[in-house]
């Protein structure tokens, strides 16, 4: 709970009635390695704050391959407040850790505190700016620069991950991404 405090005052401030409030209407939950979080077709019906661990967003092509569009680390909020169901996957890549909030103690927390729009509304534009850098690159890169500029944009994720999602992500087989990485040792 600490953390998200910590994370959300840093875009605003909170007296300790509100933080009270945002803390009695969390709950945290535990993720195992390959859980959703969002799933295809349904409605996310909760807030979610990632306290430890990788969630990554990823879909299915028309051939039905499994593409990794972007990952999502520590202190990172997950929403969907428009209330319309998902056109893609949300899960753990690793075992996590998330705070929730149901949307509906969400919208209660956005009608008590007065500030809390605004707030919200800076860590979208701040998370808008970071998913537009980190989406996966186009495709007219070759793979080793890629992977480097993956390296790059999530340096402690590498070792935390299965390479079988990194090599989805850079839309590379694993066992071109295996020849790349011994190839920059």
């Amino acid at each position: 709970m600490k953390e998200f405090i910590e994370y959300i005052l840093q875009y605003g401030n909170l007296n300790k009635q509100q933080i009270d409030l945002i803390t009695s209407k969390a709950k945290e939950i535990e993720l195992d390695k390959d859980d959703y979080f969002a799933e295809v077709g349904k409605v996310l019906k909760q807030v979610g704050f990632i306290i430890e661990g990788i969630l990554r967003i990823c879909y299915y092509n028309n051939k039905g391959e499994e593409i990794t569009k972007i990952f999502i680390e520590e202190k990172h909020l997950l929403f969907n407040l428009k209330n319309v169901p998902s056109t893609e996957y949300i899960q753990a890549a690793t075992n996590c850790k998330l705070l929730v909030f149901s949307n509906q103690d969400w919208k209660e927390i956005s009608d008590t505190i007065i500030d809390w729009e605004s707030i919200i509304q800076k860590i979208t534009n701040k998370s808008l700016a970071q998913k537009l850098e980190r989406v996966s690159p186009l495709v007219s890169q070759d793979a080793t620069t890629r992977y480097l500029e993956f390296m790059e944009k999530y340096p402690t994720l590498v070792n935390r991950i299965p390479l079988s999602y990194i090599a989805s992500y850079l839309g590379i087989t694993q066992q071109s991404l295996s020849r790349i990485r011994k190839n920059i040792r």
